[in-house]
């Protein structure tokens, strides 16, 4: 019997679209789209947000209003890139915002004074954003590129090796160099303030 659209399953056809695809039905609002979209890419991006935060229903929290943002601002995507690392940048800015909120939370009630592990690091321990950005530039372009990927897009050794054109072992050793790197930098940071 040949299979025709109407015998299959409701949106069976959609899991077989790329992801960058399936933006066009979020542009239209479709509803069976956007679910299928979300249905894909929520493991992964709660993944990624379960890197920033620890805490589980917080990353689950940060997702579900990034998800909210990509379908609310759907129209901003230039479709100059993938769609899939639009999404992923919506996520990772959400997870950063959350993480402000919750410093600038702790600054405003004291929360240092009454829990001091929240508030681990030492004054010469203090890494923020820019300093972090300032160090990778340091770093040779491969392991800064891998690192990258790896720790702040969420891609895994097999996605930054198809990315990049290099093997899964390569990307893994860069990671390994990378955060070796880093963390010279980082003494050698902290030895001097």
């Amino acid at each position: 019997m040949k299979t025709t659209r109407i015998n299959q399953p409701s949106g069976s056809h959609l899991c077989r679209l790329p992801i960058d695809q399936l933006f066009l039905g979020c542009l239209a609002q479709n509803p069976r789209t956007q679910r299928e979209l979300f249905d894909r890419l929520y493991p992964k991006m709660l993944g990624l947000c379960l890197r920033y935060i620890k805490n589980n229903a917080a990353a689950e929290d940060v997702a579900l209003e990034a998800f909210r943002k990509v379908f609310s601002r759907i129209d901003q995507f230039k479709q100059t890139g993938s769609f899939e690392g639009w999404i992923r940048r919506i996520v990772v800015n959400e997870c950063l915002m959350h993480l402000e909120k919750q410093r600038n939370l702790y600054r405003e009630i004291g929360l240092e004074s009454i829990y001091p592990e929240a508030n681990q690091a030492g004054p010469s321990d203090h890494l923020d954003w820019e300093d972090l950005r300032k160090m990778l530039q340091h770093l040779p372009k491969g392991y800064r590129q891998v690192f990258e990927l790896f720790a702040l897009e969420g891609l895994s050794h097999e996605e930054i090796g198809q990315k990049l054109e290099i093997s899964e072992s390569t990307s893994k050793s860069q990671l390994s160099r990378a955060r070796i790197q880093l963390q010279r930098l980082l003494h050698f940071r902290n030895d001097n303030n």
